[in-house]
């Protein structure tokens, strides 16, 4: 079905650009740039890059979601994973370090999408309860990502024997986990209702 809606989607663009011809685009290979990753390993170190530098942009954005956010209990979590995400960049410089690798950081262009949408969001929302159910989903669309960018990374410190990483990427596979369990019981507990 998602097949049948993209190839809708695409033919009606195809339509109003004046492009009636069937060609598809479906299939061909992409072109690698320059400086693409050749190997896991490469792979691997890109990936901490990206989530390097998604983790330090949080450590920006959650203060002012904090300052935002109404609920106490809802500013005392967002406290609360501020000091981990600090912990989380200080466990990526050490994963940097035990593969041998420089820390860098390099734009991580999902975060800084959904770091865009949580600002959106806390402008198009009235301050008080609505703003702060607006702030914790927002906040867990970056948890979702984090949960599935160290479940990935984790696999390929697997792969790749870099054991000492793995429990550093576990670990903080952990916290996003409970993290995301928190705003959900947080939600649940009658925010979300107060919303309404």
């Amino acid at each position: 079905m998602a097949t049948t809606i993209a190839t809708a989607e695409k033919s009606k663009t195809s339509t109003k650009s004046g492009n009636t011809s069937n060609a598809n685009s479906e299939g061909k290979k992409v072109p690698a740039e320059a400086g693409a990753a050749k190997d896991l390993a490469e792979l691997f170190e890109d990936g901490l890059k990206d989530i390097y530098w998604a983790e330090k942009a949080l450590t920006k954005a959650l203060p002012k979601m904090e300052k935002n956010a109404s609920s106490e209990q809802l500013k005392s979590a967002i406290i609360k994973h501020l000091t981990e995400t600090e912990t989380h960049v200080d466990r990526l410089e050490q994963c940097f370090e035990l593969i041998g690798v420089k820390a860098k950081a390099e734009k991580c262009e999902a975060m800084a999408g959904l770091l865009e949408e949580a600002e959106s969001l806390m402008k198009e929302t009235e301050a008080g309860s609505v703003r702060d159910a607006a702030i914790i989903a927002a906040a867990q669309k970056v948890e979702h990502y984090e949960i599935a960018t160290y479940g990935t990374l984790a696999a390929f410190a697997k792969v790749l024997t870099h054991k000492d990483a793995l429990k550093l990427l576990l670990e903080t596979l952990g916290e996003e986990k409970k993290c995301d369990e928190d705003l959900s019981a947080l939600a649940d507990t009658n925010l979300n209702s107060k919303a309404e």
